[in-house]
């Protein structure tokens, strides 16, 4: 990954956390959730789980995939193809098992920055050859079409086409809704911060995946070290060293959502120079060690599975 994709990649997580911690995406997700029975996903462009996993009315099926490694590799990769070509409006598609899911794109100026991602649903009633083609893709991946696979392929949401198509323009209008929210939110961030802090914040963004002094920030800023640190403090509310820190180690997160990533290979690419660094960093900041963090996450997709 390039420096500028890292970057922007970062840059995109933040703004779609934004938009996640706000009371219009909160309530439209809890409203819509409760009027459609299906979940509300908002996403970032680089996502490594399935886009609904343990989310309310998460679809049984897709739940059972997420444990097999072979299937949960067809679903990451249908989910990249699905974003990788939805441009600036909604796209539908049907996923190698048959169901059908949407990816509705929120946009910051030009740029796409996350998409809201619904589905896992079949839009009519099920015929033999639907089921002919989900039981060939399972098991060209080892998973027979039986038991409890079949039983939760077999009662998939149906959403008739229209209702389906009414249901993604109201995601739509709702994207629009969003995608002014960000544009607001990012300027008035951009008309209350320091100048020299955005500056900071762009070359940290540019190159955190190089060794960074303080000096060198400062200077890319245009103001002496002691006047950087006085107004950069004072702005984010983190010394220079620990914004760092921080910046590296969300991008880590996202990345550690990935299964085929090494924890080793995470630390490097973010731009920590030794993994003892990493993992202690890591602990301070999370309070748990990377090793801890993917544990946890395999816990609750054990939990999930159970229930």
């Amino acid at each position: 990954m390039s420096e500028t994709n890292a970057a922007g990649t970062t840059a995109n997580k933040q703004l779609v956390e934004m938009l996640l911690r706000s009371r219009l995406f909160r309530d439209y997700e809890n409203v819509f959730t409760k009027a459609t029975d299906l979940p509300l996903a908002l996403r970032p462009l680089e996502y490594w789980q399935l886009e609904h996993h343990d989310k309310t009315n998460e679809n049984r099926f897709c739940a059972l995939l997420s444990h097999r490694p072979k299937t949960l590799a067809v679903c990451l990769q249908a989910h990249a193809e699905i974003v990788q070509h939805t441009g600036i409006t909604a796209r539908t598609e049907r996923c190698p098992f048959g169901l059908t899911e949407t990816a509705v794109p929120v946009r910051l100026g030009e740029e796409t920055i996350g998409f809201l991602r619904i589905g896992q649903v079949l839009r009519r009633s099920a015929i033999q050859s639907d089921k002919t083609c989900a039981a060939v893709k399972l098991a060209e991946c080892g998973v027979p079409f039986t038991g409890g696979i079949r039983k939760a392929w077999e009662t998939t949401p149906i959403i008739r086409k229209d209702k389906y198509r009414a249901t993604v323009g109201l995601l739509t209008f709702f994207a629009d809704q969003l995608s002014a929210l960000i544009n607001q939110i990012v300027l008035e961030k951009q008309n209350s911060e320091p100048p020299l802090v955005r500056k900071a914040r762009e070359y940290i963004e540019q190159h955190k995946m190089d060794p960074l002094s303080l000096a060198a920030v400062a200077q890319a800023s245009g103001t002496s070290v002691f006047h950087f640190c006085k107004v950069f403090k004072k702005t984010t509310g983190l010394k220079f060293t620990d914004y760092v820190a921080r910046v590296r180690l969300e991008d880590a997160k996202t990345q550690l959502l990935n299964p085929s990533r090494r924890i080793s290979e995470v630390a490097y690419d973010v731009g920590f120079q030794s993994l003892t660094q990493f993992n202690r960093t890591f602990k301070r900041v999370f309070g748990q060690s990377p090793t801890e963090f993917r544990a946890h996450l395999h816990f609750r997709q054990r939990k999930s599975k159970a229930a």
